[in-house]
Order: structure tokens, then C-alpha cells, then sequence
């Protein structure tokens, strides 16, 4: 068995559709929170929060691969949930 096959490569997230996504979905909700929202509301933060936690728990989540799957899988929950 070739060591790629034993070992799982981590870092693929760029690959993965879920995350090109949530990408997105930060975007928008940065420019929707700061264009159409008042400066003082606290709907900005928690919005926007919520959106980056989604991305990055998706990038913790395959970095975690390499060592334990249900991490991978408990942080991909994380990030389903956020978004």
C-alpha cells in the first residue's frame, strides 16, 4: 500500500466545493452586514462571526484529517451549523 493511501493528505480544503461556498457566503455577508445594517447593531458581528467560523472550521476540520476523522467530522458539523 502506497503511503498516500495510508496517510491522508491534509490541506485539500481549496478543492472542496463546501468551501469555495462558504467563501462566498462570507463575502456576502460582509458587504450585506456593512451596506444595509446600522453601524451599532450587534447583527453585524454576530453575522459576519457565524459566516468566518463556517470557513474556518471547514480549514481545521481537513488539517484535522490527517489524525483523527471524527474531529474532521465534529468540525465540518461546526461549520454546517455556523453557516
Amino acid at each position: 500500500m502506497p503511503v498516500s493511501d495510508f496517510i491522508r493528505q491534509k490541506g485539500n480544503y481549496h478543492d472542496l466545493l463546501c468551501y469555495r461556498k462558504s467563501v462566498c457566503v462570507y463575502d456576502v455577508t460582509f458587504y450585506f452586514a456593512h451596506k444595509y445594517l446600522s453601524r451599532e447593531d450587534r447583527t453585524i458581528d454576530q453575522m459576519i462571526q457565524a459566516a468566518r467560523s463556517g470557513k474556518q472550521n471547514i480549514v481545521e476540520g481537513c488539517a484535522a484529517a490527517t489524525t483523527s476523522s471524527e474531529t474532521e467530522i465534529k468540525l465540518l458539523n461546526v461549520a454546517r451549523a455556523s453557516l
